[in-house]
């Protein structure tokens, strides 16, 4: 029965060996790759122009502006959610942009690592408010829009401080859309 278990035990670890390999081979478009810096490090997001166009756009034109510089993480639920893109830091701010209409999609999944565009009641109320989340959210689906994933440094992630408000929030440093980067 051991033997069983450290046989089972090494096909699991030869299996997720093998899809970080695979996963570092996918090449990321650069026009749909978000830079997030935060103070523990890189988050880098895949954004979902397939799955959510309108919602894409929005927050590579939010962040081609440099909106996001500096925005605080003003709600970060344990086991859920960090939610940023507030310039009030209240949870009630926007940007100056129309709401964006829903996108929600049937062939994504809130997962770990996941990124939703916050709203209000109305469902067609997005704007620059959006949310990572920790953990599996799959309640969510069809009642937000997903945008996007987090493909590296989701242990930045991790270590934004809870609270809600969390006091001295966490902020995200820089937000640059990858084409835009100079090398």
């Amino acid at each position: 029965m051991r033997r069983l278990k450290s046989l089972a035990l090494a096909l699991i670890a030869l299996f997720a060996t093998t899809q970080l390999a695979l996963a570092a081979d996918v090449k990321l478009d650069p026009e749909n790759t978000i830079y997030m810096d935060l103070k523990d490090g890189r988050v880098v997001i895949e954004l979902l122009p397939s799955v959510a166009p309108k919602t894409v756009e929005r927050i590579k034109t939010l962040t081609r502006q440099g909106f996001y510089n500096g925005l605080t993480f003003h709600r970060v639920i344990d086991g859920f959610m960090a939610q940023t893109g507030d310039p009030t830091g209240t949870g009630m701010g926007g940007s100056k942009l129309p709401d964006v209409p829903a996108e929600f999609s049937q062939s994504e999944s809130f997962t770990r690592g996941a990124l939703g565009m916050a709203r209000s009641q109305d469902p067609d109320s997005g704007n620059s408010q959006f949310f990572i989340c920790f953990d599996d959210a799959s309640f969510l689906n069809g009642q937000y829009t997903l945008f996007g994933r987090v493909v590296e440094g989701m242990e930045n992630v991790d270590y934004i401080k809870r609270g809600e408000p969390p006091s001295n929030p966490d902020k995200i440093i820089r937000m640059q859309v990858a084409a835009d980067v100079k090398k």
